[in-house]
């Protein structure tokens, strides 16, 4: 009897240690047979994190979130159910259907779940990691990185050593954190920190809508305008690839407990655990009154240590003299007088600042300093320029256009980059710009008496010469062309003969000719039944003339004859675009790196309307039948009949004239009239997937549904079978990246929405540098699909005119 009650004290003893084995093995996990319940908590392996049910300040409502395990104080860092309550200590935290994690409440009903996984329930377990990641892993697979779900990828006010803030452009993930609601309330508040991917990524601290504070863009070492921190308790870092940009840091002791937290008031602070006795707070954002965004407003620069703070720029003055006066500085700062552009200039260094924000800008990884110099001094339009990167010797180029925002200058700065303002001669404190000033009087009168001997002797020798007014009553001096003699054009096509008709648009029939100083030229001519009239070909008239670029179309003169109304071009021996991608020309026209140079060509052209043109260009009808392309294969945008020009900070309309292509116009466009640089972008995405996919958006048909080229691209996104977009007559082997990529960026151009469309100075960094990150597209628009697949072709490329009450 003594012997079988030692067997069964010692049966209990070993059951005792397994249970207390198995209990201590599972303190950090969830698994489907041990959920936690309100009265429960999870810790780390290292005792570092806890999880559990908590309700914070005075609220009786119950979450679940981390927080701290090895100090007193009870601080959150994570809360799960954020938005959705508990009522009650009755809640469940457990492994739910396909292996989700799931919260409970008192009624049964799931409140939060992760959403994301689905797997065989019995082998999905949640573990908290000793850097206070939950994770959703798979017990039969090993390996530690690839998680089903982690809480990191889902951040809340609190950024921890370890974490990621930013993008993961694979999947379309944004990491940004959120503040509280108040003190008590963790529901979703109205303050966010977050990287931004527009032109180089920063980070932007903004309450709803409006900037707070910005980083700067990541300059190899820091972010620009941070002070150095030999003595700092974290080390930064930034990344940037093609499938990631995110910011992080790790601790520089592993012992350290230190967070980042993202305040309800408008505030992100460094708090450090300080010898085990309170958090002390090291670091706050912003940090100093030229922290706030734009405090001293355009073309100024914040100073700390300064007693006024702001300052204009040299060759600047503030705009309301009378606000500055009294420390208002919003209104910011105007130049004292226009540049002599592009004689008698130069660049000034201001040193050691944080870079102003990307507005209006260009950027190029691989471009030298000098030759960023150069391209900016051969730009009336530029204002600034700067390195990309300071590491080294420095590296990349950066350009500004217009106003320069939100410049902050340290009184004892290392490390920051030099920004290098466009200034006048005058300006740049040379001596000898006085005798240079007199030298170039002198010179100037000089020519200005042969030019007035040379115009009046071709006066008395010209047959014809006539003038245009600009639309606009005042705003500059008659813009005088050369109006060609109509006898002339006549004899050049062979009196509009048949045989040298090459095409027809909207305005009428388009002929080669030939000049008698043996110049070829494209002849168009205003048909009676024309669907456009004179205030077309006045407005063309007046827009392309100013127009210089190599992918624009080059007006050689016009011609007013009577009811006639003719427009001579440069030629262009290889026709218009839609002959290329939907004929049957055959041989090498259909290479891979022949369509690339054409997308990226006419992105370069809509880049110089819609931002270094003299006045803002609206094209308003880009189609491939508008893109003509010359002798070696160089795309050159035409037709700007009906082309809009927008001046100062004006960037869209609203018309009840509704001008375009069925298949090119823009959601908001075609519906609404509203009409901005974004509408070119839409027509130049539905251009880019033509090219591609060698099928017009208007006559695509599919087997298997009604949407159009459009709608059918979006699908094999969604579907991962992208490469069945590609045209099957591209001949040639094509690096397939390359394509997906632009499909890519086609989609991202005819998004629904035209605030989430990229600028063409984004699209062309996207085209240029396959390091630039993408973001992932939503959905296009006229993503519908349609009630009658039968298209009229007759009508698909027809320019349209919607008049009201004619």
């Amino acid at each position: 009897m003594e012997t079988l009650g030692s067997s069964l004290r010692f049966f209990i003893f070993i059951t005792l240690l397994s249970t207390e084995a198995e209990l201590s093995r599972s303190a950090d996990t969830i698994t489907l047979s041990q959920p936690i319940r309100d009265n429960e908590t999870l810790v780390s392996a290292g005792a570092k994190f806890e999880l559990g049910f908590f309700s914070p300040g005075n609220s009786s409502n119950r979450y679940v979130g981390i927080w701290f395990y090895n100090i007193p104080v009870k601080t959150i860092v994570w809360v799960a159910n954020r938005d959705v309550p508990i009522n009650g200590s009755s809640g469940v935290l457990q492994i739910g259907t396909g292996g989700n994690l799931v919260i409970i409440n008192e009624a049964g009903r799931a409140v939060w779940s992760t959403s994301t996984v689905n797997v065989t329930s019995g082998n999905v377990a949640a573990q908290l990691l000793d850097s206070g990641n939950l994770v959703l892993i798979n017990e039969n697979i090993n390996d530690s990185e690839n998680f089903l779900w982690q809480s990191f990828d889902h951040p809340f006010d609190t950024l921890l050593a370890g974490m990621k803030l930013g993008w993961d452009l694979r999947i379309g993930l944004n990491r940004n954190l959120t503040s509280w609601r108040d003190s008590d309330d963790p529901s979703t508040g109205d303050v966010t920190y977050a990287v931004e991917l527009q032109g180089l990524p920063q980070k932007f601290l903004r309450r709803n809508a409006s900037v707070i504070q910005r980083s700067g863009p990541w300059e190899g070492i820091q972010f620009s305008g941070v002070p150095m921190n030999p003595n700092a308790i974290i080390k930064p870092e930034f990344v940037t690839t093609a499938q990631e940009v995110y910011y992080t840091y790790q601790l520089n002791n592993n012992s350290t407990i230190t967070r980042a937290v993202l305040n309800h008031s408008g505030t992100l602070q460094r708090w450090v655990w300080n010898n085990n006795t309170q958090w002390t707070d090291i670091h706050d954002l912003p940090n100093d009154s030229c922290d706030e965004y734009a405090k001293c407003g355009p073309n100024a620069v914040c100073t700390i240590g300064d007693a006024l703070i702001c300052s204009c720029l040299t060759g600047y003055t503030p705009k309301l003299p009378q606000e500055w006066a009294v420390h208002v500085w919003p209104g910011g700062c105007v130049k004292k007088k226009p540049l002599n552009c592009p004689k008698g200039e130069g660049f000034q260094k201001l040193k050691g600042v944080k870079v102003p924000d990307m507005l209006s800008y260009w950027v190029n990884t691989s471009t030298s300093l000098d030759e960023c110099r150069a391209k900016c001094l051969k730009n009336c339009t530029c204002t600034a320029y700067t390195n990309a990167d300071i590491v080294g010797k420095g590296s990349g180029c950066l350009l500004w256009y217009g106003d320069l925002l939100d410049i902050r200058k340290l009184i004892e700065s290392s490390g920051n980059q030099n920004v290098f303002i466009r200034v006048m001669a005058s300006d740049l404190g040379n001596p000898k710009w006085k005798l240079r000033l007199v030298a170039a009087v002198v010179t100037a009168s000089l020519s200005l008496a042969i030019l007035m001997l040379i115009c009046f002797w071709r006066r008395r020798t010209k047959k014809r010469v006539g003038t245009i007014s600009k639309p606009q009553a005042g705003s500059e001096d008659d813009l005088e062309l050369p109006i060609l003699d109509l006898e002339d054009i006549t004899k050049a096509t062979n009196s509009f003969s048949s045989l040298n008709k090459i095409g027809e648009g909207g305005f009428g029939p388009v002929y080669k000719g030939l000049m008698s100083d043996g110049v070829q030229i494209a002849v168009k001519r205003l048909s009676q039944n024309s669907r456009q009239g004179c205030d077309e070909f006045k407005n063309e008239v007046l827009l392309i003339a100013r127009l210089q670029h190599r992918n624009l179309v080059k007006l050689l003169g016009c011609c007013i004859d009577g009811e006639e109304r003719v427009l001579v071009y440069e030629y262009m021996p290889n026709g218009s675009l839609d002959s290329l991608i939907f004929g049957n020309r055959a041989g090498n026209s259909l290479v891979w790196r022949r369509r690339f140079n054409i997308i990226v060509g006419v992105a370069r052209g809509l880049l110089y309307l819609h931002r270094d043109s003299r006045l803002r260009i609206i094209h308003r009808d880009l189609k491939a039948s508008n893109v003509l392309l010359d002798s070696e294969m160089n795309p050159k945008i035409s037709d700007f009949g009906m082309a809009r020009a927008f001046g100062g900070d004006q960037f869209l309309e609203k018309t009840k004239r509704v001008v375009g292509t069925y298949g090119y116009m823009s959601p908001e466009y075609a519906i609404d009239g509203i009409f901005s640089t974004k509408s070119d972008v839409f027509s130049f995405g539905v251009l880019v997937l033509e090219i591609i996919s060698g099928r017009k958006n208007r006559e695509f048909h599919h087997y298997d549904h009604n949407f159009n080229l459009l709608g059918h691209a979006w699908k094999l996104w969604l579907q991962g079978e992208t490469i069945e977009f590609i045209d099957e007559q591209m001949e040639d082997s094509f690096p397939i990246s390359e394509v997906m990529r632009c499909i890519q960026i086609g989609l991202l151009c005819v998004q629904q929405s035209p605030e989430q469309r990229p600028t063409m100075s984004s699209v062309l960094l996207m085209l240029d540098s396959e390091s630039a990150s993408l973001p992932q597209p939503k959905q296009p628009g006229f993503y519908t699909e349609r009630i009658n697949d039968k298209i009229d072709s007759e009508n698909s490329e027809l320019t349209i005119t919607i008049v009201e009450g004619r």
